[in-house]
């Protein structure tokens, strides 16, 4: 088993560069050059742009797509917080491995690699398809007690900066992170509440669904373990090891580890952006990298958003986690990439475009 120290987590963080500023522009221009009104592709246009940074190549693709799902358990559900039991996540996470949960259905359809790594479920897993990273069985009940001690929390993250490196190994084009762990919206509204000063009023919604009383003693609970553990928003680590779950920290090392290893990677929802926002709080260059999906229904997601300066690229009233979102963001990304690749410029398709000068004068246009 590898040693993770937080000397490893700042050399890993110290090694991560921003976008290659040259290739963007090259991109910029090969998008105005392109047979169509300037910015009429929108979004499409900008995700090229940006994978231009990430890749340094004007042109891209991103055949090879990969969702990695950590799993754990988190002690924090003792104080009812959830209306699933904890047995529902070991048995989704086979259940992954099996496609047949919602992002495994859509992964399968997408022809997408689904890889699950197990970092804290509260049993024993006798399913060779799940990786075994176990760092305990599930955390501490973060109402009592902190949730896991900072050495966990360093150990969770360099997992998940092993499972970006392990893919791009593999030759993975674009990653996509999820999770699968009962009780961790309570875990990411606290997570965000700490590291925003938020209210867990402001920062919590009903997750799997609860009861009106089960969610007032979830938004207790968190205001509690903050008062309790009095966690230092300067500090991700600590915000994780008292509040957090070997899940959020796991997916927090994915995101780093994308960036580390200059990968595109898909922010799926709540839960997810939660972690993006502790990796960009550890290094501020993974912003480069993220790409947003679907807007989650849960409440504190437009907060960690509006803290990323993401707008999400999808609508769709979603809210299952595990990942879901990443298969459809995988097909935008996929858009994107063909508009870049494939569309003629104007001097291909024989086009004169002297009659958009006006246009590309302005700051903004209507087509």
């Amino acid at each position: 088993m590898a040693v993770y120290t937080e000397e490893k987590l700042k050399e890993v963080i110290g090694s991560v560069t921003g976008p290659e500023r040259e290739a963007m522009a090259a991109a910029e221009k090969r998008q105005a050059e392109l047979a169509k009104p300037p910015g009429s592709l929108g979004k499409l246009e900008d995700i090229s742009v940006q994978l231009a940074g990430i890749t340094g190549k004007v042109k891209n693709r991103v055949d090879k797509r990969r969702i990695i799902v950590l799993a754990a358990d988190n002690g924090v559900i003792e104080e009812g917080v959830s209306c699933s039991p904890q047995s529902v996540t070991l048995a989704q996470t086979i259940n992954l491995t099996r496609g047949i949960t919602g992002c495994a259905a859509l992964a399968k359809h997408f022809g997408n690699e689904l890889v699950v790594c197990d970092v804290g479920v509260n049993a024993e897993i006798n399913c060779p398809a799940v990786i075994d990273r176990k760092i305990a069985m599930g955390t501490k009940n973060l109402a009592k007690e902190p949730a896991m001690t900072r050495e966990q929390a360093v150990r969770a993250v360099m997992t998940g900066v092993e499972m970006a490196e392990l893919a791009a190994s593999d030759g993975v084009d674009i990653i996509g992170v999820g999770e699968m762990g009962i009780g961790n919206t309570t875990t990411s509204s606290a997570i965000l509440a700490a590291l925003t000063g938020e209210s867990a009023e402001a920062v919590t919604g009903k997750g799997g669904g609860v009861t009106d009383e089960s969610f007032a003693k979830k938004k207790a609970v968190i205001d509690g373990a903050i008062k309790l553990h009095r966690p230092d928003r300067n500090d991700v680590i600590d915000v994780l090891s008292k509040v957090g779950g070997f899940d959020v920290a796991a997916m927090c090392g994915v995101f780093l580890g994308s960036a580390l290893v200059r990968k595109p990677v898909v922010v799926d929802g709540f839960i997810s952006i939660v972690a993006a926002l502790c990796a960009v709080r550890l290094c501020p260059d993974v912003r480069h990298y993220l790409i947003p999906s679907h807007q989650s229904f849960e409440r504190g997601y437009q907060i960690a958003a509006k803290e990323l300066g993401f707008d999400a690229y999808l609508l769709l009233g979603m809210r299952l986690g595990e990942g879901s979102g990443c298969p459809l963001a995988f097909e935008i990304v996929d858009a994107a990439c063909a508009v870049i690749n494939d569309m003629a410029t104007f001097a291909e398709a024989e086009i004169n475009d002297d009659y958009l000068e006006e246009i590309r004068k302005k700051d903004s246009f209507t087509v």
